[in-house]
């Protein structure tokens, strides 16, 4: 019996699954319709990226007569699940790319600007383009800015050249870090894959990267020719501990070396070499290949609008909200949303499909004068790729308890051809009904 038929239900059986929850999620079934609010309040939801837009398919369901307007600057919608894939060669560039205004239904304006300057007490939002926009109730779902400035000597343009990958920084990076990964895999050479010390977006991606590139290798008969180095920012591999040992287990069973608490300072090009932050002062690496992902922070304008934790996340913005609520701490009609909410979970696209209906939900009640008690309890999925063809689907909350979707179908631990069909097949089909507000 092969490691795929010792596990229910059957390829054919789980093929159907998914795509009928795919077909059940993208036509909105088990949503029962609900009574509409009257009001004439006037939304801004800044950020078209998968938290802002799926809400505002939402709240336009919602509310009778509410004026909702999302700002964003950006023409194209990414799929940011999908750079990982595309970074090893499985995907595509075009596969993460859509067009922001296809998935906005009518009832909802878009103003094609980036935000200016916010100010929660006049409840206003100016504008770079010189207009101004007052609010009854502001969600704030920006995403994250990636600062890439903070490596010395790393720029955009060196990515796909000189043995640098840097898939974070969206659909063609990805593709181009492919370029200088497949290089590796081929010559082998030594490998850095590194993450930063700030909180970022989908943790495992690092991780993820690491293990399609050496098992790439291994399948190309190279990995003998390779060194592969895991430069973890702390003295863990990941967050939860029970998983950050399941993923040491693999490093060494496939001799991918970590070295903890390392990170990333700075990288010459030239010399092919990086510098590293350690405990005990600054380390230089050699490299052949060096996966980089920057700090990531809060946009600049979130930062400066005073909506921020004066006492948690200081270098990096995100916005003061309860963790249960999402509603923010001092301004009652300001929600955050996404990658930008300052909670200790939840910066990935299976966190935002949790996190969007509590905010409907507060939202809603608010403006009904009425309570709810809807709460997002950190909920937080990672598909964490291993193998081209193996993932485990790890999911958890607040308290790092882990909480399996499927279980007794789905191991969270297991290494399954199942929970990488749940990334391939199903995941994107789910995320585009969640844009849809469907899902």
């Amino acid at each position: 019996m092969t490691d795929q038929e010792q596990f229910s239900p059957s390829r054919r059986e789980f093929l159907g699954l998914t795509a009928g929850a795919a077909a059940l999620a993208a036509a909105g079934a088990g949503q029962p319709a609900r009574a509409q609010v009257a009001t004439r309040a006037h939304i801004v939801i800044l950020g078209s990226g998968a938290a802002g837009t799926a809400l505002a398919n939402r709240l336009v369901h919602r509310l009778d007569g509410a004026r909702i307007t999302l700002v964003d600057g950006r023409k194209q919608h990414l799929y940011q699940p999908g750079f990982s894939l595309i970074a090893a060669g499985l995907k595509t560039a075009g596969y993460s790319v859509s067009q922001t205004a296809d998935w906005l239904p009518s009832g909802v304006e878009l103003k094609q600007d980036y935000a200016a300057q916010i100010d929660p007490e006049a409840k206003t939002v100016s504008l770079q383009g010189g207009e101004k926009l007052s609010y009854d109730y502001l969600v704030v779902a920006t995403g994250l800015t990636l600062d890439h400035d903070a490596i010395e000597g790393f720029s955009l343009d060196l990515v796909g050249t000189e043995g640098i990958g840097a898939l974070y920084a969206g659909p063609d990076y990805a593709a181009k870090t492919w370029q200088a990964a497949s290089r590796f895999t081929e010559e082998g050479g030594v490998g850095l894959f590194t993450r930063p010390a700030t909180e970022m977006k989908c943790a495992g991606a690092p991780l993820k990267h690491t293990f399609l590139i050496d098992d790439i290798t291994r399948k190309a008969g190279n990995r003998g020719k390779a060194e592969i180095i895991y430069a973890a920012n702390n003295d863990s591999l990941f967050g939860v501990p029970i998983v950050s040992e399941k993923v040491r287990m693999l490093f060494k069973d496939r001799g991918i070396n970590a070295a903890y608490s390392h990170v990333l300072r700075a990288i010459d090009p030239g010399r092919k070499r990086a510098t590293f932050d350690t405990p005990d002062g600054r380390t230089e690496l050699e490299y052949d290949y060096i996966h980089v992902i920057p700090p990531q922070r809060a946009p600049q304008v979130v930062r400066d609008s005073g909506l921020s934790w004066d006492d948690k996340w200081v270098d990096q913005g995100w916005v003061e909200v309860d963790k249960h609520s999402l509603r923010h701490l001092r301004y009652p009609e300001v929600f955050a949303v996404g990658d930008v909410a300052g909670v200790p979970k939840g910066k990935t696209a299976a966190s935002v499909k949790w996190q969007v209906p509590v905010v409907e939900e507060h939202l809603v009640a608010q403006i009904a004068g009425d309570t709810t008690d809807a709460a997002y309890n950190g909920y937080t999925s990672c598909p964490m790729i291993t193998r081209v063809g193996r993932a485990m689907l790890v999911e958890f909350n607040y308290n790092d308890d882990l909480t399996p979707s499927f279980p007794g179908m789905i191991a969270p631990l297991e290494e399954l051809w199942i929970s990488w069909l749940m990334k391939e097949v199903a995941l994107k089909a789910t995320y585009n009904a969640m844009l849809r507000g469907k899902a």
